[in-house]
């Protein structure tokens, strides 16, 4: 533990790496993890960072301790939640290709049933709102500021959806996407070319079109995954300055 260094920094930073190592599959479901002296020494940590890490890894359910028996990792596939979601998505600050492909599918299915559903339920406020936000991304001069009306403007519509899980579930990624806001800046990428398609679905939710609602917020939703997926290939490709 470096000086500058605070404990819940370092907590952290241990909880990271071994997430990391269980979600990776260095220790497989059902193996022992080393015991808290050994992470100690191998992390070059204090105790108390170590359980503070290990606290969290159990109340995600990747790991689990019985009385009696060492600390053992878990089948997290069938036993993790949604907040795993953001641990598997982002590892060692960067994202999971098969993981973002699995995540933006599932995006693009749940924002077109909250637009169908946001389509039969939505107040005036509401509409309201989302003609501004719309309005809002073609006016947009900065990639930053389009992906945080991006963002608004689907949460807003899920709110406009009356799906509370759907609601709980923005609220879960919210944090985890604006932390790495610049892995995903391609799904606003060039924000005008798809800056139509916002006003598209505002109207379909105005006219309590639901069928029209839902399949423009797919075609958006999938259209934004292309420009990601195409955006992390240009990075890739691009020679390191």
């Amino acid at each position: 533990m470096t000086s500058s260094e605070s404990r819940p920094a370092v907590s952290d930073r241990v909880f990271r790496a071994l997430a990391d190592a269980v979600l990776s599959g260095r220790y497989e479901p059902g193996e022992k993890l080393p015991t808290q002296r050994q992470l100690v020494a191998d992390l070059d940590v204090n105790m108390t960072s170590v359980r503070e890490a290990l606290k969290r890894l159990e109340q995600l359910r990747l790991v689990e301790s019985r009385q009696g028996d060492a600390m053992r990792v878990t089948d997290w596939r069938a036993q993790g939640g949604l907040d795993v979601i953001a641990l598997v998505l982002v590892r060692s600050g960067a994202l999971d290709r098969d993981a973002l492909r699995a995540v933006m599918e599932a995006r693009a299915s749940m924002l077109s049933e909250a637009g169908r559903l946001a389509a039969a339920r939505r107040d005036d406020a509401q509409v309201e709102r989302l003609h501004e936000l719309a309005a809002a991304i073609a006016g947009a001069d900065a990639p930053a500021a389009a992906q945080a009306l991006d963002f608004a403007f689907f949460a807003e519509l899920v709110d406009a959806s009356g799906n509370l899980v759907f609601v709980l579930v923005m609220n879960s990624i919210r944090e985890l996407y604006f932390e790495h806001a610049d892995l995903f800046h391609g799904i606003v990428d060039a924000p005008q070319s798809l800056a139509s398609r916002y006003g598209e679905i505002t109207r379909a939710i105005a006219e309590h079109d639901g069928a029209g609602a839902g399949a423009a917020v797919r075609e958006l939703a999938e259209a934004q995954a292309e420009q990601l997926e195409a955006a992390l290939a240009g990075e890739a490709a691009s020679p390191a300055p």
